[in-house]
């Protein structure tokens, strides 16, 4: 079964993102190299990144276990001062788990070339952590050596929350986008979208005078939907995870949602 949105389904942006992480690195991977071979190489890596909030992505923490654990601490305690015939002491409010740092793996899409074995392209999709500290400062710095190592940057940006890699006095306001910076420019393409628009076909840059190869984002999610089956996973009949859409946006995915089944 298809997605009911004409590009980036908004519910895919919750607790199923890793899974749409890793399968778009992979179907992006699939695609791209029968394209760019032989004398280019599409192979997908990973990095890792410390994580010292993982709290503040959706889904992974939960204090609500915290704050019910510190209630029981408290009874088990009052009952044992009262067998003693002592008074307790007050209860503290909650325990909050020590933050400790995770490690995130990020999986991206690099174009070598097969002979030399040198990087050409990198392709970075988002994860939350690169949007947010502590991860967003190391990403820009890996986006500034990528520049300066003179790898061509295309960057998807499917997360509506978080900060940008980049900012911009004439950055236009979109819910998504998609970025290209090419070796030797300081220029950055921009496709930006609306969760209304299908996903765009973007070019791949290679060595010059190689031509571009084409990637298209939306047959690259329709794959990875259907063939993970997420209306599956998906409550439709719910509000998509933040950040909350305009009243119109909403209106727009009742109607659209309305229809789906």
């Amino acid at each position: 079964m298809k997605s009911p949105f004409p590009g980036m389904d908004p519910y895919l942006e919750g607790h199923l993102w890793p899974d749409v992480h890793t399968g778009l690195a992979f179907i992006i991977k699939e695609q791209l190299a029968p394209k760019i071979s032989p004398k280019y190489l599409a192979q997908t890596n990973t990095y890792t990144v410390e994580d010292t909030f993982p709290g503040e992505d959706i889904g992974i923490m939960y204090p609500d276990v915290e704050i019910l654990r510190r209630a029981d601490i408290a009874q088990e305690r009052a009952a044992t001062y009262r067998g003693r015939g002592d008074v307790p002491s007050s209860p503290s409010t909650l325990t909050l788990p020590a933050i400790s740092s995770v490690e995130v793996k990020i999986p991206y899409v690099e174009i070598r070339d097969r002979k030399s074995n040198v990087l050409i392209t990198a392709i970075e999709i988002l994860s939350p952590v690169n949007k947010r500290e502590p991860g967003l400062s190391p990403y820009r710095a890996k986006r500034e050596r990528l520049h300066a190592a003179g790898v061509h940057l295309l960057e998807i940006d499917l997360l509506r929350r978080g900060q940008r890699p980049f900012k911009h006095p004439y950055l236009p306001q979109a819910h998504y986008f998609v970025n290209l910076v090419r070796k030797g420019s300081w220029n950055t393409e921009i496709w930006a979208l609306d969760v209304k628009q299908p996903l765009p076909v973007v070019p791949v840059p290679l060595k010059s005078p190689d031509a571009d190869a084409l990637l298209d984002l939306g047959q690259v999610m329709s794959l990875l939907y259907e063939r993970s089956l997420y209306y599956l996973a998906i409550h439709y009949q719910e509000t998509p995870p933040p950040p909350a859409f305009t009243e119109a946006d909403q209106k727009w995915m009742i109607d659209l949602l309305a229809t789906f089944q």
